[in-house]
């Protein structure tokens, strides 16, 4: 059977194409879908996270166990988004895959750090699915490489502080 071809507009990446995505910071911003509060609530200046937002909080604390090529450097969970610093490790194995020996091989067709963000909101989903609990993520995330320390320092500072400047968040 043959099928007539279709003429697909190609749609534009929002990652760099000068950067493969492999060794390095970055500063990623994942959203619940329709920005929806999934994860919780800010009172009086604090998170209160609901049972989903909890278990996001614990699988970016523990990600490392899954990709021991990466390290979540700081990470906040907000109501509608998470915010974190993801360090990839370099160590390229002789297979053309990243990680380390006692690790599993990371595919060369998407970067580590897709990879990396694809498991975790999979995670999730899964855990929100077994739990009947109401739960779904925008499409896409927002990445940035982070360059240089000054660009880290801010960054760090602007998660640090996103529980408090919640009132002002684009994201509110």
């Amino acid at each position: 059977m043959k099928f007539p071809e279709f003429d697909f507009p190609i749609r534009k990446s929002p990652r760099a194409d000068f950067h493969d995505y492999g060794e390095g910071c970055y500063f990623i911003t994942i959203c619940t879908a329709g920005k929806r509060h999934y994860f919780g609530e800010i009172h009086d200046g604090e998170m209160i996270m609901t049972e989903i937002g909890n278990y996001a909080f614990e699988q970016l604390c523990s990600i490392e166990k899954h990709y021991k090529y990466c390290r979540i450097l700081q990470s906040v969970v907000m109501p509608n988004h998470i915010h974190a610093i993801v360090y990839i490790s370099s160590h390229l194995r002789d297979d053309g895959s990243y990680g380390y020996k006692d690790s599993a091989p990371t595919p060369l067709k998407r970067s580590p750090l897709s990879v990396v963000v694809g498991g975790f909101k999979q995670l999730v989903t899964k855990y929100a699915r077994r739990k009947n609990l109401p739960f779904g993520w925008q499409p896409r995330y927002h990445d940035h490489i982070i360059r240089g320390s000054v660009d880290g320092d801010n960054i760090a500072r602007y998660i640090e502080n996103n529980v408090a400047n919640w009132g002002d968040d684009c994201f509110n």
